[in-house]
């Protein structure tokens, strides 16, 4: 069993790096109580980086690793290099059972490729997710996979993907019964691809697991909070989930340009400046950082590159939370739960 009070963190990934990183871990250690850090990088350069945060210093050890994987390298090369490089070692500590959760912001396909290697499938997962939180207008952020990890998929691995999120939605947002929906192009029962039709007939039967199916939800009711777990193959979520954050600065930028247009509008900005902030925080990034790979072995969280300190400690916060509730433990559970239904089905 891997050791639940440790969380190791490739302090070297990240578009701003191990300064980042550094204050990232140091912010969630305040909300993590009892968890300790080991901080995977150049040894030399994260000791002169914990100058800066005493306190972090005694919750945390360094494990050294000398070399790092670029943001454009291939999956295939990282992973002949995996012993030596921060991601690489940071993923093994998991598997070695050393950590319970790794958190980076390093390469996304290497990350997905090493892990898969080192940590294996789930008995019953045919294929791991990617799924992340995004914000929504209701009470709650939405889960939504798969976000890029598989292109194509059949109806077993949407299904695997809804139990998967649902599992996320109850450890992440607190919810019980969370509502399930199949991104589709309409939400009539006749709409949709055959792979899409047959999960929604699966997803029917699934009475017993601990989600409320809701049909189809097609793409521009992603944001309105209406379900709690949005489930599609890899190549319509990375594509909704672009768009979104697209459209998310579109409006970003259109606005400051309209404040910007005359005296008039920047007196207006001035009257309208606390619904403008409210807007640019309920949409942060930040504050909705973490994506996971579902359906391994262990967990493993990815932070976005760009993520500052407050992204950081949001991306750990959650691994903190799969840990505490056990994630991969209720995952597995709810899975033998549908293949035990299943079979009864199947034998009756």
């Amino acid at each position: 069993m891997p050791d639940s009070d440790w969380i190791a963190v490739d302090a070297m990934g990240g578009d701003d790096g191990l300064r980042v990183m550094l204050a990232g871990v140091a912010r969630a250690r305040g909300a993590a109580q009892g968890i300790r850090f080991l901080l995977v990088g150049d040894e030399t350069a994260i000791a002169r980086g914990l100058d800066a945060h005493p306190g972090l210093r005694a919750a945390s050890e360094i494990v050294h690793a000398p070399d790092t994987v670029s943001s454009s390298e291939k999956p295939t090369q990282a992973i002949r290099r995996a012993k030596t490089t921060s991601l690489g070692v940071t993923i093994d500590l998991v598997k070695r059972g050393r950590a319970a959760a790794a958190v980076s912001s390093g390469n996304t396909g290497a990350m997905m490729a090493m892990a898969k290697l080192a940590l294996r499938m789930m008995p019953g997962i045919d294929r791991p997710a990617l799924a992340a939180p995004l914000p929504t207008l209701g009470e709650n952020d939405v889960v939504m996979l798969d976000l890029g990890a598989n292109a194509e998929c059949d109806a077993r691995n949407l299904v695997q993907f809804a139990v998967m999120g649902a599992a996320f939605a109850r450890t992440v947002l607190d919810l019980d019964l969370p509502r399930v929906a199949l991104l589709n192009i309409g939400s009539e029962d006749q709409k949709g691809t055959d792979t899409i039709r047959d999960a929604a007939a699966m997803l029917k039967e699934a009475g017993h697991l601990p989600l409320r199916f809701d049909g189809f939800i097609e793409g521009d009711r992603l944001s309105r909070g209406e379900v709690d777990v949005i489930v599609c193959d890899g190549f319509s979520g990375n594509i909704a989930l672009k768009t979104a954050e697209g459209t998310a600065r579109f409006v970003a930028d259109l606005l400051k340009r309209a404040f910007r247009s005359s005296v008039r509008s920047k007196v207006g900005f001035l009257i309208s400046r606390p619904a403008t902030e409210l807007l640019r925080d309920h949409l942060d990034p930040n504050k909705h950082n973490g994506a996971v790979f579902l359906g391994l072995n262990g967990i493993v969280v990815k932070s976005h590159g760009g993520a500052n300190e407050l992204g950081v400690a949001t991306a750990i916060g959650n691994a903190v939370k799969m840990v505490r509730h056990d994630l991969t433990r209720r995952i597995a559970e709810d899975l033998h739960r549908f293949e035990a239904a299943g079979e009864a089905v199947g034998a009756a």
